[in-house]
């Protein structure tokens, strides 16, 4: 019997591919980076530094995070500063040339699409503010197919010889996205109008699509947890104006919030920051429709 070497060397080149492929490895800051890798690479291993139950500004270099970037190909993280406390640290103890620069490995969602609430001049004094903008970015659903791009384009960079698999999915989860987002209008238009007092400025990309306005922070000034006269501002606040709730992300103190809710007669309505939130956040899709749902139980409520 005749063996075909042109074959068995094309099928062995194509056979270390997509174990190449399968291989990659992805370190994301956020959940929300990890549930969207997973719809774009999902053969490759992803692992998130964080959950939905941790404040994402604050995260500590530990061994195990050190040895996950290690070994990564590819770093995704928020960016606008959101990491600044702690990303760098990770990056030069884990000593991965790969990672440290956006021209190689390392990708910030926040530089591929116009953040919110950009300012020229900061300092402490104003507390934990981000010159680049709010880096909550994956609330905006254009936003996220914006980043969602960019995203392949980065993948293909670092595999290109997956393209077609990258730009096909890129494809499948775009359309789905848009699917979705025409529902999500259609819910956001029954919320226009609703005001609410909300813990930091999370949601703030959420707020913007919904058209909810945001009239008072439960923080005093922005990462300082709420104070009794600024609790006691809130309450004459919400005894005056037509306010539907109080939102507070997943991971954050109920405390403040709790007391003015107790004094107001106002809901304490907790959204799930990111994916794995609550239990109906399972991927970014369920993300969406878990706070609309949330959101609109509250405003129904209050009516």
């Amino acid at each position: 019997m005749r063996i075909n070497f042109k074959y068995l060397l094309s099928s062995t080149l194509l056979i270390i591919s997509q174990s190449a492929f399968a291989q990659m490895n992805i370190f994301t800051c956020e959940p929300e980076y990890a549930a969207l890798a997973k719809e774009l690479a999902p053969d490759a291993r992803i692992y998130s530094a964080t959950t939905a139950m941790q404040d994402p500004h604050q995260v500590q270099a530990r061994p195990s995070l050190i040895a996950k970037m290690r070994q990564a190909d590819l770093v995704i993280c928020a960016g606008a500063d959101l990491e600044v406390g702690w990303l760098p640290m990770l990056q030069m103890k884990a000593a991965n040339a790969r990672v440290r620069s956006t021209d190689k490995g390392l990708f910030f969602a926040a530089d591929h699409v116009k953040t919110l609430d950009q300012m020229n001049n900061v300092d402490r004094s104003m507390g934990d503010v981000h010159s680049a903008g709010n880096p909550h970015v994956h609330f905006s659903p254009q936003h996220v197919l914006d980043i969602a791009k960019a995203l392949t384009s980065k993948l293909i960079q670092l595999d290109v010889n997956q393209r077609d698999s990258y730009q096909q999915r890129f494809t499948n989860f775009s359309e789905r996205w848009q699917l979705a987002m025409a529902q999500w209008q259609i819910k956001a238009s029954r919320l226009q109008g609703m005001k609410v007092i909300a813990y930091h400025s999370s949601f703030r990309y959420l707020f913007d699509f919904v058209i909810i306005e945001q009239v008072a922070d439960l923080e005093p000034k922005p990462g300082l947890p709420p104070t009794s006269s600024h609790l006691a501002s809130l309450l004459k606040q919400a005894k005056k104006d037509d306010i539907s709730a109080i939102i507070v992300a997943s991971y954050q103190d109920r405390r403040g919030a709790d007391w003015l809710a107790e004094k107001s007669n106002l809901p304490v309505v907790v959204l799930p920051l990111s994916v794995g939130g609550n239990e109906q956040s399972t991927d970014l899709f369920s993300l969406y429709d878990s706070v609309l749902d949330l959101l609109s139980q509250a405003y129904i409520l209050q009516k």
